[in-house]
C-alpha cells in the first residue's frame, strides 16, 4: 500500500462524466435521452435558470470570481470608481465639435473640464500596480475597476501600462458594453446580481479611488461609506477625486450640520487631485502596518 494509492481520486472528475453524458445522448437518441429531465443539473441552462434556481445562480456568482481571484493570487484590491463618460484628454475637442446643439455643446465642455481625471486614475493605477508582490508570492493593490470605459478604462489601462494584471468587473445591461481592452482576459468578469458585483469590489478592497461620476459612483461610494461607519467594514482610504465637483453636487458639512451624520464620519474621506497625492495618502494610512500575508 502506497500513500498515492491512498490519496488518488476515486471518483471520475465531473468533466469526464459531462464528456460521457453528451456522448451517451448523441449515440442513443430516445424519447427518454432526449428529454430535459435527463440532462446533468449542471448541464442544463433552463434549469438553472429557472426561478427558484436563484440562490444558486447567487452562490456561484459569487463564487466563481472568488476562485479565480484566489488562484491569480490576488490578495487585496485598489478600486476606482468613477464615470463612464468623462473622455481622455485627446477626445474632448471632438467630442465639442460633434455637438449639434448649445444644450450638447454645455454638457460635452463640462464632461471636458474632467478630462484631467482621466490621466490621473491612469497614473494612480500605474503607480499602485507597482506594488510588490510579497515573498509568499501574494499580489495587493491590484487595481479594480468597473471594467468599462472612461475613469474605469483609465485605471485598467495604467495597470497594463506596466504590465501588471487588472481587474474588471462588468455587468449585463439592457444597452450594449464591453470590457475595455485594458482588462486582464483571465480577470475580466461579467456580473448579473449588482449586489455581487459590489460585493466583490469591497472584499478584498484596501484603498479606493472615487472620481466624479453619476448614479453608479453615488451608489457605490455612500455604500462603502455606509459599511464602515456601521461598523460592518473596517475602515480603508477612501480618495475622492474633484473638491470642486464634489461639493457642488453633494453637501457633506451639511449632513453633519443637520445631525444626520456625525462630523466623525467626514473623516472618511481624503481630498486630493493628484495621482501623487493619492498614493501617499494610501501610504500614510497604511504607515504602521504591513500589507497581510496569503490566506
Amino acid at each position: 500500500m502506497t500513500r498515492k494509492e491512498i490519496e488518488e481520486r476515486k471518483f471520475r472528475p465531473a468533466r469526464e462524466e459531462a464528456v460521457e453524458a453528451r456522448k451517451n445522448v448523441e449515440n442513443v437518441s430516445t424519447p427518454q435521452t432526449s428529454s430535459a429531465a435527463y440532462r446533468l443539473a449542471f448541464q442544463d441552462t433552463e434549469f438553472l435558470l429557472r426561478e427558484d434556481l436563484r440562490p444558486v445562480r447567487f452562490q456561484l456568482e459569487l463564487l466563481k470570481p472568488q476562485l479565480l481571484m484566489d488562484e491569480a493570487r490576488i490578495e487585496s484590491t485598489f478600486v476606482f470608481y468613477g464615470s463612464a463618460r468623462i473622455p481622455e484628454p485627446e477626445q474632448v475637442q471632438a467630442r465639442i465639435d460633434a455637438a449639434t446643439t448649445p444644450e450638447q455643446k454645455r454638457i460635452a465642455e463640462n464632461l471636458g473640464h474632467k478630462a484631467h481625471y482621466y490621466e490621473e486614475a491612469r497614473k494612480l493605477a500605474r503607480i499602485a500596480a507597482q506594488y510588490p508582490v510579497n515573498d509568499a508570492g501574494c499580489r495587493h493593490f491590484v487595481v479594480c475597476s468597473g471594467g468599462g470605459p472612461s475613469i474605469m478604462e483609465a485605471a485598467n489601462r495604467g495597470a497594463a501600462d506596466v504590465g501588471q494584471t487588472t481587474i474588471g468587473m462588468n455587468i449585463v445591461l439592457p444597452h450594449e458594453q464591453a470590457p475595455n481592452r485594458f482588462v486582464t482576459p483571465e480577470l475580466s468578469f461579467q456580473f448579473h446580481y449588482f449586489a455581487l458585483r459590489k460585493m466583490h469590489f469591497l472584499l478584498r478592497a484596501r484603498a479606493l479611488a472615487v472620481f466624479p461620476g453619476g448614479f453608479g459612483t453615488f451608489d457605490e461610494m455612500f455604500e462603502l461609506l455606509t459599511l464602515i461607519q456601521t461598523g460592518k467594514m473596517k475602515p480603508i482610504p477612501i480618495l475622492l477625486y474633484g473638491r470642486d465637483f464634489w461639493k457642488r453636487v453633494v453637501d457633506f458639512e451639511a449632513l453633519a450640520d443637520e445631525g444626520v451624520i456625525s462630523p466623525a464620519d467626514l473623516k472618511l474621506l481624503t481630498w486630493v487631485e493628484t495621482a501623487e497625492e493619492g498614493w501617499a495618502a494610501v501610504q500614510a494610512f497604511y504607515q504602521d502596518s504591513e500589507a497581510p500575508g496569503c490566506n
